[in-house]
Parts: structure tokens; C-alpha cells; sequence
């Protein structure tokens, strides 16, 4: 970078990282409102990092925006409309509309195809598989005879699996130790695997919790509840894939899971 004359070099331009908006009823002030929203520890995590992050709200033409940002987090959030893969509901399934499904698979799409980074996480991951032709199992008890991804209790409690890596992936390099574990909550799971993509962690019970775009810089997909865990190891690399060079520590007294 440039220094202007007898002044000090610019700091370098921090990466900005696309989040994909969620809406949700709320209370505020007495008023019952919708709004547009993002989980505070995606934005906390992405800026210790080193980027700016900013909230894409699901309107038409959103994927116009993908050449003003440096990469895409694609959160957790509602089931995918289940025509979307071709089958029926599910008698538990609960769809965002479909409209807003569209107006994210096109996002995720012009994302890819500029190679952006794209770090997708639980309802990301599988709407990643959706868009690669993939199909979703829509209740995953009925598959594995357990509820182990999402504990039926009543509160939120994450629930834990040991998982299997793919050696020589980027989840592997990522989550580089001798015991992974997941912290995930999700009643659906991939199906049928979408053209394009490779599995890279499974749970023991078979359930896919990765998934990579084969061929592309950064593009991962991953099933638990990255961002509800302490856990900072996926942002962090999410942000030097897309070109922030600051390294944080995690604070004092905060332990990776």
C-alpha cells in the first residue's frame, strides 16, 4: 500500500464478509415487531478476525451485491421448502417461504461462482446440497432412531457426536486435533449428496456434518452450530480465506470445544 506524502502508510482494507439475514418475531419496548437479524457471535468472531461484517437481507436481487463483498456465511435458520428437492413436506418440517429459499440459493450461487469464500453453517450447509441437486432427510430421528442432533429437552441444549474427518480436507486442517466433536441442533440432515460436492466429517451414527464444493478455494458446509460454542477456529479461517491477515487470540478464560 501507498503512503501519501510525509504521512502514514493506509491501513489495509479490512474484508468484508456478506451474512445472510434471518427474520424473526420480537418484543420490543412492548411492541411486537419482525426484524432482520444476525447471531451477534457470527459478527463478534468475524471482526476479531479482521473483517467487517455486513447483513444481506433476503430481497430480490441480493445476489447483485456479491461483488461488494469478500465472502459469505450462510447461517443456521428454518427448514427448505421440500419442492425445492422434489418431495412432499414432512409432517414436521417448517419451511421458510419459498420465495426467500430462491432469493438465497441464488445468493449462495453468484457467491460460487465468483469463488468467494463461503462458510455455511446447519440450514446453509444443506441448502448448499439443495442447490447442488441434493436432497435433505426432513426428520432425522426417523432415520437414525434417535434425537441425539437435537436433544428434546426444554430448553436449547447442543447436542454432541464424535466426528470422522476426511484426511487432506479443509475441515480437517481446520479442526486439527485428535478428538473432534460436533455442537450441533438440527432435525434434518443431507441425503442424497449434490453433484460437486465431497463429504469431509461424518457423525458415528452416519450423519453427514461436512460437506466441501470440490474444486473451489473455500467453500465449506458445515452441520453443527458453529458460532453457539466458544469455538472461533472455523471464522478465523472463513476470514484469511478472504483475505484478513489480523490473528486474534482468544480472550483469557475461553477454551475452544
Amino acid at each position: 500500500m501507498n503512503s501519501t506524502p510525509n504521512g502514514p502508510a493506509e491501513a489495509p482494507r479490512r474484508p468484508v464478509i456478506g451474512i445472510v439475514a434471518r427474520t424473526a418475531p420480537v418484543t420490543l419496548q412492548g411492541s411486537d415487531l419482525v426484524v432482520s437479524l444476525a447471531l451477534q457471535a457470527h459478527v463478534a468472531y468475524l471482526a476479531e478476525a479482521g473483517c467487517t461484517p455486513l447483513l444481506l437481507p433476503l430481497l430480490p436481487g441480493v445476489e447483485e451485491l456479491v461483488g461488494r463483498v469478500d465472502g459469505l456465511l450462510v447461517p443456521g435458520g428454518p427448514d427448505i421448502d421440500p419442492a425445492l428437492y422434489g418431495e412432499a413436506a414432512h409432517p414436521v418440517t417448517r419451511a421458510m417461504t419459498p420465495d426467500a429459499d430462491r432469493v438465497e440459493l441464488a445468493l449462495v450461487r453468484a457467491a460460487l461462482d465468483a469463488e468467494l469464500p463461503v462458510l455455511a453453517i446447519c440450514r446453509g450447509m444443506q441448502l448448499l446440497n439443495v442447490l447442488h441437486g441434493g436432497s435433505l432427510q426432513q426428520h432425522l430421528p426417523d432415520v437414525t432412531g434417535h434425537d441425539g442432533h437435537r436433544p428434546g429437552t426444554p430448553s436449547f441444549t447442543l447436542g454432541r457426536h464424535p466426528l470422522t474427518l476426511l484426511a487432506g480436507s479443509r475441515i480437517a486442517g481446520v479442526l486439527d486435533e485428535d478428538a473432534p466433536e460436533s455442537a450441533c441442533h438440527h432435525h434434518q440432515a443431507v441425503g442424497r449428496l449434490g453433484d460437486g460436492l465431497t463429504v469431509t466429517a461424518w457423525a458415528a451414527d452416519g450423519t453427514v456434518e461436512a460437506v466441501e464444493v470440490t474444486g473451489h478455494p473455500f467453500a465449506v458446509g458445515v452441520q453443527w452450530e458453529a458460532g453457539y460454542t466458544a469455538d472461533r477456529r472455523l471464522h478465523r479461517a472463513f476470514a484469511e480465506a478472504a483475505g484478513a491477515t489480523q490473528k486474534i487470540g482468544v480472550p483469557s478464560g475461553i477454551s475452544h470445544t
